[in-house]
């Protein structure tokens, strides 16, 4: 069992530390929102922690799970930053979706203290945070790795190193690139049978079952129809996540045509006020018309 610190209690991070504190770690929370620190702690026990740096103090790791590069740089860096706090030897592992600019930014930063860095995105939403059912990418050296994948496992079903450090944040990029299209193509398709006047249940049941079926098929065609997207993954993080890999596609010379088109279409999302809703809310936005 390790002392650990953990960054971030949202949708995702909330859970993904009450796992490490139900199988016996010792861990210390913080959260920008103090209120939500302590009600943590009122839930699961441990500690909170005024700072990232005083969460960080003796901890053998740190695990983050925040918004974008401004707030992962502001939890690590300066002197109230975790950095400032580890330990020489310590590790640092990010859950954070950023962009691999920054983790690379940072992994240095962490290296000149003596501190490991380990990134770490995620996926399988907040529903395989609260299940201990996340899938997880990971980019740093091997050794690294090897120290974070135990304590990682316990909320996940699958780690894997895809290779350096950044590796995880290109291989989320690469995820978050198939999901834009599932959602489009999945939406599409329940709207074509909406309007051909078929039940959509109907289909679905039918097709799933072939080379049209996926996760997002399976977990998101119902509450689709239903009009219910108050859940899930918001498009206002989807598109902060679009708009890194339509960013790092033009450095590398990838072309990415469909997802800059579904970026766009998550805009007219937000401009339906839908910015909190879930992405399969690309439905949505085809049955105004």
């Amino acid at each position: 069992m390790a002392k650990i610190a953990f960054l971030g209690l949202g949708v995702m991070g909330y859970p993904m530390a009450g796992h490490l504190q139900a199988a016996g770690h010792d861990v210390t929370v913080y959260n920008r929102t103090a209120a939500k620190a302590q009600a943590w702690v009122d839930q699961h026990g441990g500690a909170r922690a005024a700072t990232p740096a005083l969460a960080a103090k003796g901890a053998e790791l740190v695990m983050a799970c925040v918004g974008n590069d401004d707030d992962l740089r502001s939890v690590c860096l300066g002197d109230d930053g975790a950095f400032a706090g580890m330990a020489d030897g310590a590790l640092f592992v990010d859950h954070t979706t950023v962009s691999s600019k920054v983790t690379h930014e940072l992994y240095a930063a962490a290296k000149s203290k003596g501190v490991g860095f380990v990134d770490a995105p995620v996926s399988g939403g907040q529903a395989g945070a609260e299940n201990g059912q996340l899938s997880i990418m990971c980019g740093g050296n091997i050794a690294d790795y090897a120290r974070a994948e135990p304590v990682m496992n316990t909320y996940a079903k699958l780690v894997r190193r895809i290779g350096d450090s950044g590796a995880g944040q290109l291989t989320k990029m690469a995820n978050q690139i198939a999901i834009a299209g599932l959602v489009q193509g999945l939406s599409e398709a329940l709207h074509f049978a909406t309007k051909a006047g078929l039940d959509g249940r109907d289909v679905v049941e039918v097709i799933s079952q072939g080379a049209a079926g996926s996760w997002q098929m399976a977990n998101r065609y119902e509450t689709m129809l239903d009009d219910h997207f108050e859940h899930g993954f918001a498009v206002d993080w989807m598109r902060k996540d679009l708009g890194i890999c339509l960013e790092t596609a033009n450095e590398n010379g990838a072309s990415l045509p469909v997802t800059a088109l579904v970026d766009q279409f998550y805009k007219d999302v937000q401009n339906m006020g839908g910015g909190r809703w879930d992405t399969s809310a690309l439905f949505k936005r085809l049955q105004r018309t």
